[in-house]
């Protein structure tokens, strides 16, 4: 009985973070838990456990006697965020590049093609997903499974900060600057790896309009 709670609290919150990252739950939706019961066929219980878990990776912000809702970040957040990750992700291009492998170099070569096709067909969800599962995977290819950890969140979080705040044209622009790091890794070059890495993640956060109004969504239109 507990392994079977604590499964369907695991897929309730996979459910609500595809939908957070795949820009279906926008900021400031209110996660109703009467509607997320029925939605799941679950008990409130449950889906306050998965509201909880979500609290941990700041996707989703609880308010005293309001409830839960789709977290806003703020802009320093956002800059926080992806100061971290510049700082943070920079040693793994070092580290990926010093280590890299025929087989890992393929398997990220094939991740970019996904990429490309996405945006090519203005995919905006599956782009969404793999442009920041790139950084994810590069964690998961080097068999670090703290900094794979590490990452998810962080980029969890960027990719509500990009709903947010991104204009429209930086994901082709993104994916482009994939394949020159790709590139840089597969040749060994530590330096150029690093510093395509930081230039990547500050044309990102350049790309973010912070003056950009919050939209809203209804959350059964976003889980259906």
């Amino acid at each position: 009985m507990e392994a079977a709670t604590s499964s369907t609290t695991h897929f309730i919150v996979e459910s609500l973070t595809r939908a957070i990252v795949e820009h279906r739950l926008l900021p400031g939706t209110k996660l109703a838990e009467q509607k997320l019961a029925d939605h799941f066929g679950v008990s409130r219980t449950l889906v306050r456990q998965a509201l909880f878990q979500l609290t941990q990776n700041r996707l989703i912000r609880l308010e005293p006697a309001r409830g839960a809702f789709v977290a806003a970040p703020t802009v320093e957040e956002a800059r926080q965020v992806f100061a971290v990750r510049r700082m943070l992700e920079a040693e793994m291009a070092r580290a990926f590049a010093r280590e890299v492998t025929p087989a890992r170099a393929k398997a990220l070569r094939e991740h970019i093609a996904r990429e490309k096709a996405a945006v090519d067909r203005n995919d905006a969800a599956g782009r969404v997903e793999l442009l920041g599962d790139f950084h994810v995977r590069m964690a998961e290819l080097m068999g670090n499974h703290v900094l794979t950890q590490i990452l998810r969140d962080l980029v969890s979080r960027s990719s509500l900060i990009s709903l947010m705040y991104q204009r429209d044209g930086a994901a082709r622009h993104s994916q482009e600057e994939h394949v020159e790091l790709v590139k840089a890794l597969a040749a060994k070059d530590e330096d150029r790896a690093a510093a395509l890495m930081v230039d990547h993640l500050q044309h990102v956060e350049e790309s973010l309009a912070f003056d950009r109004q919050v939209p809203t969504h209804d959350i059964a239109l976003a889980l259906s």
